[in-house]
């Protein structure tokens, strides 16, 4: 007789998929025994893992020359493998669902390894894991919220690993840009109420990661990051610079007249002041709680003529900066 960890139920060796396999998980767990409990607990800890990649994939750019559907399915399969070998040397959240789900069935799913689970797992104890698969069905779609409840330290601690490697897949232009100005986006989100990542992709669009900053014809720094105009009110100094404006659709390139300030802390300042001062950015403030709205909010309002600038920023800030 097969005993209840063998190959018909064994999940190990297989892709972490998605949750269609809750079927699996849930015959795995009607198997009757800690070991069937433990092999559930795995291959979810591997869906577990294969989320936080798939979120470490969206935060990175992918539109690269090699980049394609083919090679982005393959990457995927590739991303599902490394979850299950992940899964298998355990990243800590398998243990904890077997502790959360065995805690009002029986105590020996506590005994898995201890090299004597599987004699005790019949007889008089059978009884016992009869309700194991009900108790499977109830939890495991809560199971996410259950280990969180139990292991608020783990889940801070991963969380804070998945960002780190988030962070650490970024161009190095990217990630230097970031470094660079993220103290002075902190300082501008306190004033604004604007999340600093949404600053920053602003600044990165509108100087091109700061490779295309407005510059006077003597060659000095502006600092002007978000491509603000010197308007009649404006009595600092001032740099002329050649940019392009979209009249009726078209590309146009026109020689105008920008603020220059003496810090990239002055531009985030003077940046704050504009969008809480000016009436017709209102509405920028009040939907600065999500990327899209607040990229919409701003082109609406008519902080630039480009009419892709929306798509454009929303793309910066999903798909290129951390945290």
């Amino acid at each position: 007789m097969a005993s209840p960890t063998s190959t018909s139920n064994d999940l190990s060796g297989k892709f972490a998929l998605d949750l269609r396999d809750m079927g699996s998980l849930k015959q795995s767990a009607r198997a009757g025994s800690p070991e069937a409990l433990k092999t559930a607990s795995t291959q979810f800890e591997a869906m577990f893992v294969n989320m936080m990649m798939k979120s470490m994939r969206d935060a990175t750019p992918q539109d690269g020359m090699l980049d394609s559907q083919q090679s982005k399915t393959f990457q995927t399969m590739l991303d599902q493998q490394t979850s299950q070998n992940i899964a298998k040397k355990g990243i800590g959240l398998a243990d904890m669902l077997v502790r959360q789900l065995s805690r009002q069935s029986d105590q020996q799913a506590l005994a898995i390894g201890s090299g004597d689970a599987g004699d005790r797992a019949s007889g008089s104890n059978a009884g016992s894991f009869s309700g194991m698969a009900s108790l499977m069905d109830a939890k495991l779609q809560r199971a996410i919220a259950a280990a969180g409840g139990n292991a608020a330290a783990t889940a801070a601690s991963t969380e804070a690993a998945t960002a780190s490697a988030s962070k650490g897949s970024q161009a190095p232009h990217v990630r230097s840009f970031q470094e660079k100005l993220a103290t002075h986006a902190e300082e501008a989100s306190k004033a604004t109420g604007i999340p600093a990542k949404f600053m920053l992709g602003q600044a990165a669009l509108e100087s091109g990661w700061g490779r295309r900053e407005i510059k006077g014809r003597d060659g000095s720094n502006s600092h002007n990051l978000f491509g603000i105009k010197a308007g009649a009110d404006w009595k600092g100094k001032v740099v002329e610079a050649t940019t392009t404006e979209y009249v009726n659709g078209k590309a146009q390139s026109r020689v105008e007249r920008f603020r220059a300030y003496d810090s990239y802390a002055d531009s985030f300042k003077d940046y704050a002041k504009l969008i809480t001062g000016n009436p017709r950015y209102e509405k920028v403030l009040a939907s600065a709680g999500d990327a899209a709205s607040f990229a919409q909010g701003l082109q609406k309002a008519g902080y630039a003529t480009d009419p892709n600038y929306a798509s454009k920023l929303t793309s910066i800030i999903k798909r290129s900066l951390a945290g």
